[in-house]
């Protein structure tokens, strides 16, 4: 089998997570202070996979190549591909079909995030050299997914978010082809949904008689499409993180896993890990939970935070009552106004959510 190539799609609005992805594209929305985006980047060099194609939409486009440059930062080679609007991952495959050629190539959501990466799928892909490798994961709610039928070792089946599944196993968002994709992409039709499934266009290979095999994932996998997943994937992450103090602690209780980058200066504060805060913030008089991440330049005074993600650039002070569960974007203001008697006043974008507890 030649050298693999990659794909790593990066279209798509991000509706479940807007207010944030108005102004942003959701695989740049930070998990852990990094990027979602950039764990599949990574993810692909490690794996030893050097080209690398992403999809991009013509709105986030611009932010995307801004954020990823020529891949030199992750030891990569990136080109840049315009899908025109989202017309269905199998029309993504089909529109990196030049970039391709004749090799076979990993194929990644950008806003998905596999604990283990891709290194082991693509040496059992490498060794056992099927038409297409698929990866599966149990899940409660199979119809939100593409489900897979399993009949002794093989894929017999596959349906895109039915309505009475029937089976658990969802696929995940990493599949490895060879070009006999194509054909078959371009052998479908446009879903209900008025897109090319790309479950459709793998069970057009087992139509054919081709060989898909399975790979069930046994870490963990978030599809970061909505808020809880981005807080669960942070959480995940955190788990992981080694602690190191680069930045200014003064009369402070660090407690357990916490990074505090360089830069960074807090003071008067409990910051209980794991936990991250990145470097030219400022933590004063604050209490910072765990599975908590501050982006860079954020202000916290007289505030409690955990199990949130604060983006770059953001200032929280002289709350009340402890933030939990929360995602806050770039430049963000909260505090409480001096006007007595105290009363709440909002500026909301679309499809915001607020819950006063």
């Amino acid at each position: 089998m030649s050298e693999l190539k990659g794909l790593i799609l990066s279209g798509g609005k991000g509706t479940r997570l807007r207010p944030i992805t108005h102004t942003r594209a959701k695989q740049l929305v930070p998990v852990a202070n990094k990027p979602v985006l950039f764990y599949g980047l990574e993810a692909m060099a490690a794996a030893g996979i050097r080209e690398v194609a992403i999809i991009i939409a013509p709105e986030t486009g611009p932010e995307i190549k801004a954020a990823a440059g020529d891949g030199s930062q992750f030891g990569l080679e990136i080109t840049y591909i315009e899908q025109d609007a989202p017309r269905g991952l199998a029309h993504a495959v089909l529109c990196a079909e030049s970039f391709m050629g004749a090799s076979p190539f990993v194929m990644y959501l950008g806003d998905n995030l596999l604990r283990d990466g891709i290194t082991e799928l693509v040496e059992t892909f490498k060794r056992e050299q099927p038409d297409a490798l698929i990866l599966l994961t149990p899940v409660p709610d199979p119809q939100h997914y593409g489900v897979a039928e399993v009949d002794n070792g093989r894929v017999v089946r596959l349906v895109e978010k039915p309505k009475d599944p029937p089976t658990n196993l969802a696929l995940v968002g990493v599949y490895m082809f060879t070009p006999s994709i194509f054909e078959a992409a371009r052998e479908i039709e446009p879903s209900w949904r008025g897109e090319l499934e790309i479950t459709d266009a793998i069970q057009r290979l087992l139509d054919r008689g081709l060989r898909v095999d399975p790979h069930v994932v046994h870490g963990w996998w978030k599809d970061t499409g909505q808020v809880q997943d981005m807080l669960e994937a942070n959480r995940l992450i955190l788990d992981d993180l080694e602690p190191e103090i680069e930045g200014e602690v003064s009369d402070c209780r660090v407690e357990g896993r916490v990074r505090i980058e360089e830069g960074a200066r807090v003071e008067r504060s409990t910051i209980r890990g794991p936990a991250i805060i990145g470097a030219g913030s400022r933590i004063v008089d604050a209490y910072i939970g765990p599975y908590t991440a501050i982006g860079n330049d954020v202000t916290i005074e007289r505030a409690e935070l955990e199990h949130s993600i604060v983006m770059s650039g953001s200032e929280i002070r002289d709350l009340d009552h402890r933030v939990e569960a929360s995602l806050i974007g770039r430049d963000v203001r909260i505090g409480r106004g001096p006007r007595v008697p105290r009363a709440y006043r909002f500026v909301v974008g679309d499809s915001a959510e607020i819950a006063i507890l």
